[in-house]
């Protein structure tokens, strides 16, 4: 089995080589690059995972990771912002930027490597295989394959966030059922520990206009949940 590719993105070039050691350590494949255009000028499509700072020269990582959501090459690969912003506000305003994960500096580099493991585990899917019928979710024209996580309104595929598509699924796999937000942060968020009821608010109401005319299928109970109805 190859190994995991992790790109580590901070402006302290010290906190990068402690970060590269452990991560070899543990058996990854460890790129380190000081600024956001840095990490922008080099081949990252491959990688796994990407270890982000925030606070970094002209382009921040809120930048970077904004840029890198858009592309549909590097819109799959996770995030974890690693920064020493931490307000709650920060800590939401990355998780709604579909960041896997936010971790406040300073940090244990233990913490980081379990982090690390987490995310990898939740993330990583098997590309080659071909879906089966079970891999696959329609309603009308709206088409999640859960295997390689992809979405399709009307053949045309939409990009989404991996929150939103963790959601989009949860809610389909339960069609006609309205989903507490507890259940909904049990299910997507699992063992991440900062999560909001506005978080899941957000993601929600991004990916209503992603699915056009199918987003109207997703209900709003005022003051419980969400679901997806007929």
């Amino acid at each position: 089995m190859s190994k995991y590719k992790i790109l580590v993105v901070d402006d302290e070039e010290s906190l990068c080589e402690i970060l590269k050691f452990n991560l070899e350590k543990e058996g990854y494949e460890v790129t380190t690059v000081y600024s956001a255009e840095e990490a922008l000028s080099i081949d990252i499509k491959d990688m796994n995972l990407i270890i982000l700072d925030i606070m970094m020269g002209e382009l921040s990582g809120f930048g970077l990771a904004r840029i890198l959501k858009k592309r549909s090459e590097t819109a799959e690969i996770p995030i974890i912002f690693c920064s020493a912003l931490d307000s709650e506000e920060d800590k939401i305003k990355g998780l709604d930027m579909g960041a896997d994960d936010y971790i406040a500096k300073p940090y244990s580099i233990a913490e980081v490597m379990a982090r690390v493991r987490s995310v990898l585990r939740r993330t990583q899917r098997s590309t080659s295989a071909e879906p089966s019928q079970d891999d696959v979710i329609r309603y009308d024209g709206l088409e999640v394959n859960t295997l390689n996580k992809r979405c399709f309104v009307d053949g045309e595929e939409i990009q989404l966030t991996r929150k939103e598509f963790d959601i989009l699924t949860l809610l389909l796999s339960n069609r006609g059922t309205i989903l507490s937000r507890e259940q909904i942060m049990r299910q997507v968020w699992r063992d991440e520990v900062i999560v909001l009821d506005r978080t899941i608010d957000v993601n929600i109401t991004r990916m209503r206009k992603k699915l056009r005319q199918y987003g109207n299928h997703i209900i709003t109970r005022t003051g419980y949940g969400y679901g997806f109805e007929d």
